[in-house]
């Protein structure tokens, strides 16, 4: 195997690996003897290097791995660091756990089932993203309902609602939505002629 031909199924080799590979092991995939194996991942590892490149290949003993450069650290952690899940406090919790089990719901079920006042949670829930409004109750005051976003899912690892663990619920009836467009705005009093 011609030495270009060689370092690119290295490259390739580590590349999809993602962990070191022992020179032995290349060279009986590559059926070529480890010495030219050695030669080949020291000289693309130097290429790289000298190209100064995102990635390189860092020699492990007898074992090579595909890594990205020291000089990009910055931007790789930048762009691959994990969210971390927001902290949540036991209420804050506990009306998430409501609302996503209930979804659409409002603030006074959530107030209902807890026993207390579930305002700062819902305000806290909303700002950290992991509910959004969902259209309004079609009852007396038009009381908004929430449901779980996008965010939410993400957060705790689920693909959808129906991954959550099944649990007994409180039948509430079905909510009544209401559209957005078909909500009135009380229009401002006429000022007096003064």
């Amino acid at each position: 195997m011609e030495l270009t031909e060689l370092q690119r199924a290295i490259e390739a080799i580590l590349f999809a690996s993602g962990e070191k590979v022992e020179a032995a092991r290349l060279a009986a995939a590559l059926e070529t003897d480890e010495k030219d194996i050695i030669a080949a991942a020291d000289a693309l590892s130097d290429e790289l290097a000298f190209a100064r490149r995102g990635i390189r290949i860092l020699k492990l003993e007898k074992a090579y791995q595909m890594v990205s450069s020291g000089e990009m650290a910055d931007y790789v952690t930048k762009c691959l660091e994990t969210r971390k899940p927001p902290k949540l406090s036991a209420s804050q919790l506990e009306t998430l756990t409501i609302i996503a089990y209930y979804q659409p719901a409002t603030k006074a079920m959530v107030e209902q089932i807890r026993g207390v006042d579930s305002s700062y949670s819902v305000g806290a829930l909303l700002t950290k993203e992991l509910i959004e409004e969902a259209g309004r109750l079609n009852v007396p005051g038009r009381p908004i309902v929430y449901k779980t976003t996008h965010n939410f899912l993400r957060t705790f690892g689920l693909q959808s609602i129906a991954d959550l663990p099944a649990i007994e619920k409180v039948d509430f009836g079905e909510p009544v939505l209401v559209d957005e467009e078909q909500l009135t705005i009380a229009e401002p009093a006429p000022e007096e002629a003064k």
